[in-house]
């Protein structure tokens, strides 16, 4: 028979055991956070000669952002409009693409509220709103796609990464009715020979190889 202090020793590595996998589970429950290297062979390709500057400053945007949004938060705040954002450290997915707009010149929280504003009846009413809201409207990936649509702006939904150019916008759907947005940059990965992809998915805005990593629903190039 094992000695009091044996079976104490026990005891308490299997404790220790267990509270190390009941750590890793509560992580690894988290919603959204990626688990992709963020540190792929990559290379910055330069923009061709006919590249307008808008869609310059849409990707020079979205990657100066990696180095600043380090958080994720869903939380439904009041904000100013138009010109609204939340703190610059965090955010959600879609941030990342209103952001990247707005220092191209184009402000989508302001464009969505008029455009919901004209065409209500054609937006999701997936949230229960009865009217827009400038808080919230832009930061929804669904009301986004919307946008883009009657802008005109969708491209064919397509497996083939030489399809996707920096500057172009994609949505997926991360299964359960989780959507997700993310932009297109001039970073080119070695390894798949497609470029990489600023998105936010829970650990803050990172640069990612993830196009193909789940279920495209949208493809939109605005400029």
């Amino acid at each position: 028979m094992d000695s009091p202090i044996t079976q104490r020793r026990f005891c308490y590595g299997a404790l220790c055991l267990i509270l190390v996998i009941s750590a890793n589970c509560q992580r690894r429950s988290e919603p959204l956070v990626s688990e992709i290297s963020t540190l792929p062979a990559t290379i910055q390709k330069p923009f061709a000669a006919n590249t307008s500057p808008q869609l310059k400053q849409l990707v020079e945007n979205a990657i100066d952002q990696t180095r600043v949004t380090s958080g994720y938060d869903p939380s439904y705040v009041g904000i100013d409009y138009p010109g609204g954002d939340v703190p610059l450290e965090t955010g959600v997915c879609s941030d990342v693409v209103v952001r990247s707009f707005r220092k191209a010149g184009i402000d989508l929280q302001k464009e969505i509220h008029d455009d919901m504003g004209r065409a209500w009846s054609v937006y999701p009413k997936k949230w229960g709103a009865t009217r827009p809201d400038p808080n919230i409207d832009h930061r929804r990936v669904l009301n986004l796609m919307t946008y883009f649509e009657r802008q005109g702006k969708t491209l064919p939904i397509t497996t083939n990464r030489d399809d996707y150019l920096p500057g172009d916008i994609v949505t997926w759907d991360l299964s359960s009715g989780i959507e997700h947005i993310g932009i297109l940059v001039n970073k080119w990965s070695e390894s798949t020979k497609g470029y990489m992809i600023v998105h936010n998915i829970g650990a803050g805005a990172r640069s990612e190889d993830v196009l193909l990593n789940w279920k495209i629903t949208g493809h939109y190039r605005y400029f």
